[in-house]
């Protein structure tokens, strides 16, 4: 008999518990030789260290936190989304959970004789003095998330639901698929550094293929990606691992081979070429075209919107990406260090569009962290036209933030390529959601515009809007972020911190044409005078031929 053979007998025939102690001691063996500290000094036990630690995101989130710890969104935000776009029931009993007398805690000043918010308030025409196609876009619509990023059912249910639903559905900068196309719904086409769906064999930006793009019926808007609020300033690399001959076509990248983004732009170098090359798409396509930005230096941004008074050329709307916005994949410190948040941003960007007397050309829309009608209504009365949500829309998809989305993984087959869960994804069901989360939450946001005696989102202001400071203090955010006046910044009287960002954004468009500026301005505002630019000048104000 063999050895093998006479093994086996021996297992047959012995008491059931010698089974799990000889794999105990087989176990142990081999860790004890094992090169990780932790299971050498402690067989099979360590094991323990490590099954905790895999599933220390599901105990924490179902077993610790409380409904208003869980972190990005908590409890209570995730199941109102899941409330609202299954249709049911989303109102809450006993009153609040948060504790209003935090410092933090923010609430809504109501009127006394509150209005009806009509129909026609819920939506906002962009580009109707640029355009010969301007865009009514409603006031709450999906934020850029790539196919790639998200599996090609995720893409559909959101393109279906948006369809239904009369909202614009973002892209992402992975350019337009066949997913985003077959739902049907107004896009909004994200052009990032990589220029997919638009570039030439070497990376640069390719007019031609833009023209045959941008004349598709589903794409309503253009948008230039400067930077995303989860990761400014950062390029990225699209391995060869990931490129399917699908999203090589789809992208107009070489199959098999690494696809590097740059974290800048080629077609264009400073403000001024930024301003002269979305003239050339808007008059390429006839549709509304702009940027989007997570703000960093206020003097850079202030640069940006001096260089759309000075060239006449004004984008038709900027979207501001808060810094706490989302991503599949993002190094840490990009993700929790860089980039100002959303209400700061959009506060800065509105004021100075106001005191240049541009706000009412230009469309603000505000995204970052998004997700229910109170939001909405803290954005528009800060300065925001119109809102994009990303991450809310991924729970009505049924995202349970399992927090798996950089690794192929996603329990939910929302931010996954492996075709075994992305068909966990039914998207006849799916495209309701997303459809019905954007339905009720408009809904919502409406009732809370009308509770405080506004007739439309456009006629909310910082002052119905206030945050408690200490136990017996509050503000209003009109006194945390004071009003412009229109024209200020072009006369000189505007608050003495944005126009000192105004003055030395002057500078630094001096600097990009070759002229002398003031390059020891103090450009970050902290009352120091920085050596900003290290190298001579490098681009020309004229505007570079587009390839």
């Amino acid at each position: 008999m063999s050895a093998g053979a006479g093994y086996a007998v021996f297992i047959g025939h012995s008491p059931i518990w010698v089974v799990p102690v000889l794999g105990y001691w087989y176990r142990g063996y081999y860790d004890m030789k094992s090169e990780d500290s932790i299971l050498a000094n402690f067989p099979v036990l360590g094991w323990v260290r490590y099954i905790c630690q895999n599933l220390r995101a599901e105990i924490q989130q179902y077993f610790i936190e409380s409904d208003t710890s869980g972190t990005p969104f908590n409890n209570l935000q995730r199941s109102t989304v899941y409330q609202r776009s299954k249709n049911l029931n989303d109102t809450s009993a006993f009153g609040t959970q948060k504790n209003v007398y935090d410092d933090g805690y923010e609430y809504v000043a109501h009127s006394m004789w509150p209005k009806v918010v009509k129909e026609k308030a819920m939506r906002f025409t962009i580009g109707s003095q640029s355009c010969r196609q301007p865009y009514s876009a409603s006031r709450l619509n999906i934020s850029a998330m790539s196919y790639g990023a998200l599996s090609s059912n995720a893409i559909l249910a959101l393109s279906k639901g948006a369809a239904h639903g009369n909202f614009y559905h973002n892209t992402g900068e992975g350019a337009i698929s066949d997913w985003h196309l077959l739902g049907g719904a107004d896009l909004v086409w994200n052009i990032g550094t990589g220029y997919f769906g638009c570039r030439t064999e070497d990376g640069n930006f390719c007019e031609k293929k833009f023209a045959e793009k941008a004349a598709l019926p589903n794409v309503a808007m253009l948008e230039v990606k400067l930077s995303q609020g989860a990761k400014p300033a950062h390029g990225g690399m699209l391995p060869a691992s990931k490129i399917t001959d699908e999203i090589a076509r789809i992208r107009g990248v070489p199959f098999g081979q690494d696809v590097h983004s740059p974290p800048t732009h080629k077609a264009f170098g400073n403000p001024v070429e930024l301003m002269h090359f979305m003239a050339k798409l808007r008059e390429i396509s006839g549709k509304p075209v702009g940027f989007k930005i997570c703000v960093g230096c206020p003097t850079e941004m202030l640069a940006l919107i001096r260089a759309a008074h000075e060239t006449g050329l004004p984008p038709d709307f900027i979207t501001i990406d808060g810094g706490e916005g989302g991503t599949g994949a993002a190094p840490k410190e990009f993700s929790d260090s860089v980039g100002l948040p959303l209400r700061g941003a959009l506060a800065l960007v509105h004021d100075a569009l106001v005191g240049a007397g541009l706000k009412g050309r230009v469309t603000l829309i505000a995204s970052g962290k998004i997700a229910s009608g109170m939001d909405m209504v803290r954005a528009f009365a800060v300065g925001a036209d119109v809102c994009n949500s990303a991450r809310a829309f991924l729970f009505s998809l049924g995202c349970i933030q399992a927090l798996q989305c950089n690794t192929n993984k996603c329990p939910t087959g929302i931010t996954t390529q492996n075709p075994h869960l992305v068909q966990g994804l039914v998207v006849e069901e799916k495209w309701k959601r997303a459809f019905l989360f954007q339905k009720n939450t408009i809904k919502n946001m409406a009732e809370l515009v009308g509770a405080v005696g506004c007739d439309s989102p456009s006629n909310m202001r910082r002052e119905k809007l206030f945050r408690r400071v200490s136990q017996i203090d509050r503000q209003s955010y009109l006194d945390i972020y004071p009003r412009e006046v229109p024209g200020s910044l072009l006369d000189g009287t505007a608050g003495k911190v944005l126009q000192k960002h105004w003055d030395d954004g002057g500078d630094l468009l001096k600097y990009f044409a070759g002229a002398e500026g003031n390059m020891d301005a103090d450009l970050d505002g902290d009352g120091h005078m920085d050596s900003y630019f290290n190298t001579p000048p490098q681009f020309d104000i004229a505007p570079k031929p587009i390839a």
